[in-house]
């Protein structure tokens, strides 16, 4: 029987890898971009991605190239899993291939440098696509779980309800369960915030502190997120979803987080250059944290755990000053700002 959809995945990381393989299991035809021919040739002749999934066998049915024009030929849905402040140059090259009609979706958790636009923005930015062209999949995708076909939920999400229910149909399988949202906006933000709460968390947990203070930075974070993102447009009942605090909670507890990991580095007072250059995969809050914070600061909302972030990360502060200043900042209620 032939397969229902076909899906081009470009990026051959351990998501894109890894969000391949659910494609094909849930029967949609895998084309997967990668730059280097070495991984290309593993995907195809051994069905493993060595680099990023070692000892994980992928389905026959994932096909690898290194030409963009030949993964996006006759694609139903465009998957995009590159990091996320080198999409837009990747799209500019990518345009001349693209299907009309194709489903974009992004895979990516950030913020664009210098635009603070999120990905769909990018996206509609670069292809001149509607809405209903344009989609994101998200939720607690922790890549290596999932490579191990370990249960796991995720969101669908588009403005275009039709949409969002195809991309479900995509890739949806046993021990992947895609639930469906038109509230693209703040399923984007939930992804994006939570990388900038997890360093935070990482580094309150390198610096040797306990469950108590990890909670508050968790539910701090998800209370600045939900602000941000009802400034924006987005459904505050979102954020206590699968792409909210689903998210949140994943990347902020488990070791196998980047953005958690690299936290921690930090908080045991290695430097910033120190950590990027033993860190081989993108830690998207380390970039996404300074447009998060601009998207803030231009719609007036307060987003202390994230200032704390940047001021750590890009302005010199050291992780134990950025915790006094959260801790003495002036007293407030519980719920404000929505």
């Amino acid at each position: 029987m032939s397969a229902r959809y076909r899906a081009a995945v470009l990026g051959g990381g351990s998501w894109g890898t890894t969000f391949s393989m659910v494609l094909s299991d849930a029967g949609t035809e895998v084309s997967l971009w990668a730059r280097r021919p070495e991984l290309v040739r593993a995907v195809n002749e051994r069905h493993t991605n060595p680099d990023y999934l070692p000892g994980v066998e992928l389905p026959a049915g994932v096909r690898a190239t290194t030409d963009a024009a030949e993964a996006l030929r006759g694609a139903d849905f465009v998957v995009l899993a590159v990091p996320s402040q080198t999409l837009r140059a990747n799209l500019l090259d990518w345009v001349p291939h693209i299907p009309a009609g194709t489903t974009v979706v992004s895979l990516m958790k950030g913020i664009e440098l210098g635009t603070a636009k999120r990905m769909s923005e990018v996206v509609t930015d670069v292809l001149g696509v509607g809405p209903e062209r344009v989609a994101t999949l998200t939720g607690p995708n922790l890549a290596w779980e999932i490579a191990q076909r370990q249960p796991a939920v995720a969101v669908a999400a588009c403005a275009d309800q039709p949409t969002a229910e195809r991309l479900q149909q995509a890739c949806m399988t046993p021990y992947f369960r895609t639930y469906t949202n038109t509230d693209l906006i703040g399923c984007e933000l939930g992804g994006a915030v939570k990388n900038v709460i997890a360093l935070a968390v990482g580094v309150a947990s390198g610096m040797g502190f306990g469950d108590n203070a990890k909670a508050a930075l968790i539910t701090r974070g998800l209370a600045e997120t939900v602000r941000l993102a009802v400034a924006l447009g987005a459904d505050e009942h979102t954020m206590a979803g699968v792409a909210g605090m689903g998210d949140l909670v994943a990347t902020c507890n488990s070791p196998l987080s980047r953005n958690r990991t690299f936290g921690e580095q930090l908080g045991r007072g290695h430097t910033l250059d120190e950590v990027i250059s033993t860190t081989r995969q993108t830690a998207e809050g380390v970039k996404s944290s300074e447009s998060i914070l601009q998207l803030a600061t231009a719609h007036g909302v307060e987003m202390p755990i994230t200032e704390a972030v940047v001021g750590l990360l890009h302005k010199g502060l050291s992780p134990a000053d950025a915790m006094q200043a959260l801790m003495t900042r002036s007293a407030k209620p519980e719920r404000y700002g929505v």
